[in-house]
């Protein structure tokens, strides 16, 4: 198809947007005899003339869709890449013994890969994940155009019109009305600004004076019962405890009995009747 062969900087939106649009405007629109000969001999013969032809006839419609997503603050060209994406896709699946126009079933794979990429680039957090909340976004996106904040009566009657829980209606308002913003405070902000960032409402309890001190006196506190509980204890049982857990190279049972010449069930008795009385001075 010659007439519709387009110059390079005009087969990509991103290029150069208004020369894209005007470009694929220029296209004629197929007659129902002809995209049912094109759809025919590329459902049966895997002809890539008659796809090309198909999808390059209805670029047009593509960016009529993409339109009408316009407030959601993405890009026109971005989302005409999108729904030539579900342009193609739908041309490929298109049988056109099912009797219906091209048109009309590519609408739905071309809508399904501009949500897919809203969903996706619209908030830095994913608003919608299950079927029943990218459903509520789209259509209350849609319906909070003309309205403000739903009332009772406005989040109940989408609730039931579109089968979902009132909360979700709620839930999902309060995401569509929020706003991404940075953790951190932008470089360039002043002192005067730079407050406004999250950063600033997190408490930091590491630098809490109040905790340091407590948990520097606990230190303290705890490390003055210790000494005090291993002086109460004699000679033999602070050796015995020493050379168990204190040393870097840590005696055994056995160890220690030949050296104090006692058996190695004897030296274990020692050692927890030691530990029995240093865990109840440091309780007390």
């Amino acid at each position: 198809m010659s007439k519709s062969l387009l110059p390079i900087d005009q087969m990509v939106p991103g290029a150069n947007l208004p020369a894209y649009v005007q470009a694929v405007s220029t296209i004629p629109i197929l007659s129902a005899e002809r995209e049912r000969e094109l759809a025919e001999d590329l459902y049966f013969n895997d002809s890539l003339a008659a796809a090309r032809e198909l999808v390059m006839s209805h670029l047009r419609f593509v960016v009529h869709i993409a339109r009408s997503y316009s407030g959601y603050g993405l890009a026109e060209a971005d989302l005409i890449q999108e729904g030539n994406v579900g342009l193609m896709k739908a041309v490929k699946r298109f049988n056109p013994e099912k009797g219906v126009r091209l048109v009309s079933f590519a609408v739905h794979w071309i809508k399904a890969e501009m949500h897919e990429y809203i969903l996706r680039n619209w908030r830095i957090v994913k608003v919608a994940t299950t079927k029943a909340q990218r459903k509520l976004f789209f259509n209350l996106r849609s319906a909070k155009k003309d309205l403000a904040w739903l009332s009772p009566d406005e989040a109940r009657a989408v609730a039931d019109e579109l089968g979902v829980d009132v909360k979700e209606v709620q839930r999902m308002e309060g995401r569509l009305s929020s706003r991404d913003l940075a953790y951190d405070a932008p470089v360039a902000d002043d002192d005067d600004n730079a407050w406004h960032a999250p950063q600033f409402f997190l408490e930091d309890h590491s630098a809490d004076p109040a905790l340091v001190a407590e948990s520097s006196d606990w230190q303290e506190s705890s490390e003055e019962r210790l000494h005090h509980a291993l002086a109460e204890l004699d000679e033999r049982s602070r050796d015995i405890l020493a050379q168990r857990w204190l040393a870097d190279e840590k005696a055994t049972l056995h160890d220690l009995a030949a050296r104090y010449s006692v058996s190695a069930e004897r030296i274990r008795q020692l050692e927890q009747n030691a530990m029995k009385k240093l865990r109840a001075a440091m309780s007390a």
